[in-house]
């Protein structure tokens, strides 16, 4: 963004709000002669209303990221060159100081958006401008900074131009500002992990060495107490955890989910057990004399890393991507909670599943989970573990028992299904369906972002040789290459 489009941007912004005290003016009007429903007319301006002034927020927040970095330039100029480190870090001390007392914040907050707006006005241009456009939010350009900020150009670039650039090789699916900013954080590290230049093992190896243990005190005779641990470690104890805390539920148990599981965790690090409970028979815990399945987390592993021929991340249900040694590990020790898919080594995609009967088998909850990864009502991240199938159409109006006729609601959404207005649209064996509000407005569910697997360059290079003048159909073909000649997809 340049000067002339920093006004520009100023002046549309002028003319935004003015626009929006005509929404506003008219939307809320509910006593217009001839209106058939002024309630209705009344309503949708709030929304309305809400949607413009996101919108507005967004443009506002480029334009002071513009202006936080043209001041940090400005000032640099100003205060010359430094004479040593200490007159450079007093330097950036005063320009912190300076946008501190302006903005009325803590100099911390004013360091981190100097920091952010530096890298997005010099990195970052595609997300600036959806940023101006006000097509993505101020925490999506916050979260865009904070997954490439260390990597090199061609990956921060690359990332961007993923989720921001339409017109990019494999773009991602569904647009960056229709995730709520914890989901985008989500499908950007996820990119970020598949595509980082140094392999996820060497990663993982030294950000293991970090692992701890934190205690903070808190008010109310109360403390946090939280854990930096290896992914497949953090989401084993979660849930267990979970599903022992889902075993306690009943009539007479007053305490909420949040709060059992509080107390299973506590109890069992404390006691050295669940609850009071033992280990049980076929691999179920008795948790307070009620017997507790064992959670059954998915790991989504290539076949070539499985093989360990390729270095791909696989996917650890409700997390993201792991080092494929630790799956390995996992599916070696023949761990009970975690259940193998592996994934076709040509599209990376199952094939449908289904069946004429209401209840869905074993392998279709797993593929609904696959598809899905978690509630499929927008913004909602509770994961596959503890959702509920449900038929789109319902069975006693002539609906199937197929993946294109399922979704997988958590219960608080499967509930607004059933008691509100909310009705889910259609799905398809690739993707979950998405949502109509009371209101008429469509909402799209977050769709994940899947590749096909790699295939290492010697193997193809094998397969070269093996299929001259015939190439197998389950082997991946570059169409543009004469005698669809086999591609190289590293």
């Amino acid at each position: 963004m340049d000067s002339r489009a920093a006004v520009a941007t100023a002046e549309a912004l002028a003319v935004s709000f003015a626009e929006l005290a005509v929404v506003l003016r008219d939307g809320t009007d509910s006593g217009c002669s001839g209106d058939a429903d002024p309630m209705r007319r009344r309503a949708d301006g709030f929304l309305d209303g809400l949607a413009e002034i996101s919108r507005l927020d967004a443009k506002s927040a480029a334009l002071k990221a513009w202006l936080a970095a043209g001041y940090n330039s400005a000032a640099e100029a100003l205060a010359g060159p430094a004479a040593s480190p200490e007159d450079n870090t007093g330097q950036e001390m005063a320009v912190v100081a300076e946008v501190a007392c302006v903005l009325t914040v803590s100099e911390r907050a004013a360091g981190a958006l100097l920091a952010e707006a530096r890298f997005l006005t010099t990195a970052l241009p595609l997300t600036l401008s959806a940023l101006q456009a006000g097509t993505i939010s101020w925490q999506h350009a916050r979260i865009m900074v904070d997954e490439t900020v260390n990597l090199d150009p061609a990956g921060a670039q690359a990332l961007e131009a993923h989720f921001l650039d339409p017109h990019a090789v494999n773009p991602a699916r569904g647009f960056a500002g229709e995730l709520i900013p914890g989901r985008f954080r989500h499908k950007a590290r996820t990119w970020r992990e598949r595509h980082h230049p140094v392999s996820i093992e060497k990663r993982h190896i030294k950000s293991a060495a970090d692992r701890r243990l934190e205690y903070a005190p808190d008010r109310d005779g109360m403390a946090w107490l939280s854990a930096y641990l290896p992914a497949d470690q953090a989401a084993a104890i979660w849930d267990r955890a979970t599903t022992a805390a889902r075993a306690l539920q009943g009539p007479d148990e007053d305490r909420n989910l949040s709060q059992l599981r509080a107390d299973t965790l506590a109890t069992c690090l404390l006691t050295n057990n669940i609850t009071g409970g033992g280990t049980g028979d076929e691999g179920r815990e008795k948790t307070g004399g009620i017997p507790s399945p064992r959670a059954q987390v998915l790991i989504t592993v290539p076949v070539m890393a499985l093989l360990g021929v390729t270095d791909e991340p696989a996917m650890l249900d409700g997390y993201g991507p792991i080092p494929p040694s630790m799956a390995r590990h996992l599916i070696a020790d023949g761990a009970e909670s975690f259940h193998r898919v592996l994934i076709d080594p040509r599209d990376g995609a199952p094939l449908e599943i289904g069946r004429t009967s209401y209840r869905l088998t074993k392998a279709q909850r797993q593929w609904l989970r696959l598809r899905d990864g978690k509630c499929p009502f927008p913004g909602c991240s509770n994961h596959s573990l503890d959702n509920e199938a449900d038929h789109l159409l319902a069975w006693a109006h002539g609906g199937t028992t197929g993946i294109s006729n399922l979704g997988q609601p958590c219960r608080k959404h499967h509930r607004l299904r059933h008691i509100t207005g909310w009705k889910p649209t259609t799905a398809t064996k690739n993707e979950p369906p998405g949502w109509i509000s009371p209101t008429g407005r469509h909402y799209q569910s977050e769709h994940p972002d899947w590749e096909p697997p790699h295939w290492p360059p010697e193997l193809l290079e094998e397969l070269r040789l093996q299929h001259v003048g015939a190439v197998s159909p389950d082997l991946p073909v570059d169409s543009s290459l004469p005698n669809g000649q086999l591609q190289d997809h590293q």
